[in-house]
């Protein structure tokens, strides 16, 4: 099981080339869980996950993790705690899957100290999470979609952190890997007990898989919790700007977002 963490955002501003994304967002990730972020396009989620991540320093505030700021915890430390996968990452050209996997284990290794037993075994406990252990000696530019997302996600693992950021882990995979995608990652919270964050567009998948969300809403955090508390028609429409109705999700009883479109509320006018 892994362990447990105090990990926040206190008061923290941010943006790029001087434009302010992030407007004192305050904030606390449950240990050990799954948490996703919605919002809107351009709301700040992948800002928010980079600047806990360390990526973008906050204009002002901090992000503290046990306490202490992460701007004083040394990088390859941070990163045997921390790992993230970053929206649209850059496959090098002509590497192999269990290569790509095993960079996950820089952290844990130094200039005079070469592979060990546990990075190799790291390395292939990260590729069976993932179910590409059969891939190992094949190009990642062979790969579908799907399977090079799970190579990055098993690259994330082996790092073997306690806290796993995901920007976007979905994005431009169809609805079957989609799910899949999220099972795993599920299973690894419920088996190893790692604390996930993820930023998802999906909203009834967010519901659906998360045990906490966080809405934003132009760089401010409106509202967190559970998805039965966060996710209603008023704040779906304050946050996107859609009408909607919202039922439980008849397979998983989360809360599930039925759009309401102009085109359907005149058949039903006209019904």
């Amino acid at each position: 099981m892994k362990a447990t963490h105090t990990f926040q955002s206190e008061g923290i501003t941010a943006g790029y080339d001087n434009q302010t994304i992030l407007h004192d967002v305050n904030l606390s990730i449950p240990s050990n869980k799954i948490s996703i972020i919605i919002g809107a396009n351009g709301c700040g989620k992948s800002t928010l996950l980079k600047t806990m991540a360390r990526l973008i320093k906050p204009t002002s505030g901090q992000v503290t993790l046990d306490g202490k700021p992460i701007t004083k915890i040394p990088p390859k430390q941070l990163a045997r705690t921390l790992g993230l996968l970053p929206q649209s990452p850059i496959v090098p050209e002509g590497i192999t899957v269990s290569d790509l996997v095993g960079r996950g284990r820089y952290p844990h290794q130094t200039f005079l100290k070469g592979w060990t037993k546990q990075d190799y075994e790291a390395v292939a406990e990260a590729m069976e999470i993932m179910n590409i252990t059969e891939f190992a000696d094949r190009n990642i530019d062979e790969l579908s979609g799907g399977q090079r997302q799970r190579v990055w996600i098993a690259m994330a693992l082996a790092q073997q952190t306690d806290i796993l950021f995901l920007d976007e882990p979905t994005t431009y995979l169809d609805i079957t890997y989609q799910v899949e995608i999220l099972d795993l990652l599920t299973d690894l919270n419920r088996i190893h007990g790692t604390t996930i964050v993820m930023v998802l567009h999906d909203i009834n998948l967010s519901a659906r898989y998360a045990d906490h969300i966080f809405a934003l809403h132009k760089g401010k955090l409106v509202s967190e919790g559970k998805p039965s508390k966060v996710i209603t028609s008023t704040l779906i429409e304050d946050i996107f700007g859609l009408r909607c109705t919202v039922i439980p999700d008849p397979i998983s009883g989360s809360p599930s977002v039925i759009p309401i479109g102009r085109h359907h509320n005149k058949l039903k006018m006209y019904s």
